[in-house]
């Protein structure tokens, strides 16, 4: 049996408050999912005057950075993203009725080499959304620092 490390609620609270802070700071309405390994809601938010679709995407995004354990823009990176035409996933954003997500804004939360959960935003433009993404598992990377605990804060994540 193997021992596993488990994303908590207060984790993902301040995941998504470093997000939300990042979002306030470059003046743009985000929403914010952080799940768990499974790619299940901990904390969904969406900032005042943020998109009615935001929520959804923002999930999504979660969803499939979690469970397919990689930064989502990464399926569409030339030449060899997986979900390009021609290549081996064309198609798989269709899979878990339209869940996966295969654009900018995903990642996953990577504790001690292990995939914990993922973190997706949606309302900004990619750069944006990677900034906000970005600023959460920073944030995680501090506060479990004093763990010992380590956590990869960078964009192009695969595991």
């Amino acid at each position: 049996m193997k021992s596993a490390l488990k994303l908590q609620l207060p984790e993902a609270r301040r995941m998504a408050a470093a997000a939300l802070d990042k979002a306030q700071a470059l003046g743009v309405p985000e929403t914010v999912c952080i799940t768990d390994e499974g790619g299940f809601p901990l904390v969904l938010e969406r900032m005042d005057g943020a998109r009615v679709t935001g929520p959804q995407i923002a999930w999504n995004k979660a969803f499939t950075a979690a469970g397919h354990k990689r930064s989502t823009h990464l399926f569409n990176t030339p030449p060899n993203g997986p979900a390009l035409p021609g290549n081996e996933a064309f198609g798989i954003q269709w899979s878990f009725d339209g869940k996966f997500a295969v654009f900018v804004g995903g990642f996953p939360i990577v504790v001690n080499g292990e995939v914990v959960g993922g973190v997706g935003l949606s309302g900004g433009n990619g750069e944006q959304d990677t900034a906000c993404g970005l600023a959460a598992l920073q944030a995680l990377k501090d506060l479990l620092a004093e763990q010992g605990l380590d956590v990869v804060v960078k964009a192009d994540l695969k595991y």
